[in-house]
């Protein structure tokens, strides 16, 4: 047996005496796709010490002073780094845990101090090395030229709009529009609680996937879910995550609750960096900004005046879009019921705060209201909800589609009327009848609006 490494973290209370033992009252286990997390319930804080094993694999916990409260019992390894947990006394007066491993791992640990519903915890992440050193190395796409990848794709009057479209869609100049969906909360922070006892983790998991679904199935577009099962992930890296995705948008999915029980209705947010639009918006984004002190994060050592510059970043430009496809998103949201407010609504929220991603918090509803509640945990409202936000998504992006993307180059077979305009103007611009372009876009008669987008045919089609 070799020892590889001392990983110490040392966490020391003067003010517990020896004899205040630690006892550790339950284990829980979360598996995510580049790590798994071991948490251990603790009725008072602890020195620990992580020691790095080979020859098998293991991490090897010392706790000063603990003792096991009952037994850890079993977990639910198979997608895991682990392949078993075990413990036992140690110089008669500490514990020694001992997690069996699959395979290396880069150990690191920390411990939490009391929040919410939560005691002391130690938390120790595994992380798989073979995973990061993967997404290291994979390389992010090759940006595309704007100009040269439409110029090479003619759209000709004499080519049916199928084809043209499928030209477009099979272009691998061109890239898709990527769409990062963000189920809230997750693992150790489950977020709020109906009063049947629905998680709004698992609701937003649900109606992310849903969404995920939906986004998948449009054209030039693709989704990059951040959470893909029962795990956590801290705020900031939720946004790191769109970022190695290169994501066009960034859309939060929560069920959250209030102080007032017959709160209902939908909400769209995006980030106020001088204040919040409602005393609900800010209620809730001090709630969520707190996910990471229930989830988890290990804060000690990070410089607060270097994080709060960092946060302050100039992020104008992407708010301005956000706002412009929250609103989108909005209007989708109200063809289903209530709306919460009917504007976009401003606050605080930590997972919004990317200066180069334009950036969304829908509040699908409220938990805390029983029948709000109820609906939430209807598969077929959950598929509405995906439904109307994805409304709200192609809306924008049918409009303002990014250069270089295949909703850019599909744009140019689609008009945005402008004042003034008529079919017959529009139908004489692109070498088609006024008779193809009612066809096109179902217009029982010549009466346009502007602001409206028609579909532009090809000139093959009848």
């Amino acid at each position: 047996m070799k020892k590889i490494a001392t990983l110490a973290v040392l966490a020391l209370f003067p003010w517990i005496s020896l004899a205040d033992s630690a006892q550790i009252k339950s284990m829980r286990l979360w598996a995510g796709p580049d790590s798994t997390r071991v948490v251990l319930d603790m009725s008072a804080p602890a020195a620990h010490k992580l020691i790095l094993l080979e020859n098998p694999d293991r991490v090897v916990v010392d706790l000063d002073g603990a003792r096991l409260a009952s037994p850890l019992g079993t977990a639910d390894y198979g997608n895991s780094l682990l392949q078993g947990i075990r413990s036992a006394p140690r110089n008669g007066k500490d514990l020694r845990v001992v997690l069996d491993l699959k395979k290396r791992v880069k150990p690191e640990s920390f411990l939490l101090n009391p929040v919410g519903d939560y005691g002391y915890r130690l938390v120790i992440d595994l992380y798989d090395p073979d995973t990061a050193a993967k997404n290291a190395a994979a390389p992010l796409p090759a940006p595309s030229s704007p100009t040269a990848a439409v110029a090479t794709t003619p759209l000709s009057t004499t080519m049916s709009e199928k084809t043209v479209e499928a030209r477009i869609l099979d272009d691998k100049r061109l890239r898709d529009i990527v769409i990062a969906i963000d189920a809230g909360h997750g693992g150790e922070d489950s977020g709020a609680r109906g009063s049947s006892g629905a998680n709004e983790k698992d609701v937003t998991l649900a109606i992310a996937r849903k969404l995920e679904e939906l986004v998948r199935k449009e054209k030039g577009m693709r989704p990059v879910l951040i959470r893909q099962g029962d795990y956590f992930i801290p705020l900031r890296q939720r946004t790191q995550k769109a970022r190695e995705h290169k994501a066009d948008l960034f859309v939060s999915i929560h069920a959250d609750a209030f102080t007032n029980p017959n709160a209902r209705g939908s909400s769209v947010f995006i980030l106020s960096e001088r204040g919040a639009s409602s005393e609900a918006a800010r209620w809730l984004a001090d709630k969520e900004n707190a996910s990471d002190l229930a989830g988890g994060v290990d804060l000690g050592g990070k410089d607060k005046m270097l994080a709060s510059v960092l946060l302050d970043l100039s992020q104008t430009a992407s708010v301005e879009a956000s706002h412009e496809v929250a609103g989108k998103v909005l209007e989708g949201l109200k063809e289903l019921g209530d709306l919460h407010k009917g504007q976009v609504e401003r606050a605080g929220f930590m997972v919004l705060k990317s200066p180069d991603i334009p950036s969304l918090l829908v509040e699908t509803a409220f938990i805390t209201n029983p029948s709000e509640e109820k609906k939430l945990l209807d598969e077929e409202h959950q598929q509405r909800l995906a439904g109307a936000i994805l409304n709200g998504i192609r809306a924008y992006f049918t409009r303002t589609p990014p250069p270089g993307t295949k909703l850019a180059a599909l744009a140019r077979r689609q008009h945005v009327i402008s004042e003034g305009e008529t079919l017959a103007s529009i139908a004489g611009q692109y070498g088609v009848s006024v008779e193809k372009l009612k066809l096109a876009n179902k217009l029982p008669d010549d009466q346009i609006r502007a602001g409206t987008v028609l579909r532009i045919p090809g000139g093959g089609d009848s």
